[in-house]
């Protein structure tokens, strides 16, 4: 299975047999919590003036997500998995919009399957993907953060688990998530609005029964929760 790992949320990727998108602090850490919520899907929208569109089109819907970070005026939630845990999600749609995995999961729909993680569901996520191709199956991993290493080292723990190299351990990618740049404002008494047990969650290997997978051929791509 010929992997390659691109680093950012702007590429153009080639066609692939499975596209796997990362973004662990926080977007789909605060996907995955909302499934395990019990969150019906979540639409995935590039701006919020789509995101407030959509939500008069489906007013029921919960609309999460950043900009720049911080949340949106207007938004039901921000983007923290802390607060998406303590939310009751049972049979809710939500609208997703944020800056780095929502933009690069946008970007990598020509996939023939497109799972989309944090590293609370990267195991799960790898173990499924071993599952689906041969060994001429061409998966791309998109490291979401142009810079971030927390995505990198999600997406290279992924990549080892998938080959069965093990090259990047569980323990090596938390040190490395809890490490980098994108973590240390969460640590920084002078940026209240960054919570630092949002990393905790964003570093919590959970053992899970799904998968997040994007319906690329909806009108607005679409993650649902997949049973494996």
């Amino acid at each position: 299975m010929p992997i390659t790992i691109y680093q950012g949320h702007h590429h153009t990727l080639a066609p692939g047999d499975i596209h796997i998108v990362i973004d662990v602090i926080r977007a789909f850490t605060v996907a995955h919590y909302a499934f395990i919520g019990g969150a019906k899907e979540i639409y995935l929208v590039r701006t919020a003036d789509e995101a407030f569109a959509l939500k008069n089109t489906y007013p029921d819907c919960v609309l999460t997500g950043e900009e720049k970070g911080v949340g949106i005026s207007g938004f039901d939630l921000d983007n923290s998995p802390k607060r998406m845990a303590e939310q009751d999600m049972a049979d809710k749609r939500l609208i997703q919009k944020t800056t780095n995995g929502v933009t690069a999961a946008l970007g990598a729909l020509n996939g023939k399957h497109l799972f989309v993680t944090g590293f609370s569901n990267a195991r799960t996520t790898a173990e499924h993907v071993k599952t689906l191709g041969d060994k001429n199956c061409v998966i791309n991993i998109v490291a979401s953060h142009p810079s971030g290493d927390d995505d990198m080292a999600c997406a290279q723990y992924i990549k080892g688990i998938i080959e069965g190299t093990n090259e990047v351990t569980a323990a090596e990618a938390i040190e490395r998530i809890n490490r980098s740049t994108v973590a240390e404002k969460f640590f920084d008494r002078r940026q209240p609005l960054f919570d630092p047990e949002d990393i905790a969650y964003c570093t919590k290997e959970l053992a899970g029964e799904f998968v997040m997978k994007v319906r690329q051929e909806r009108e607005v791509p679409t993650i649902e929760r997949v049973i494996i």
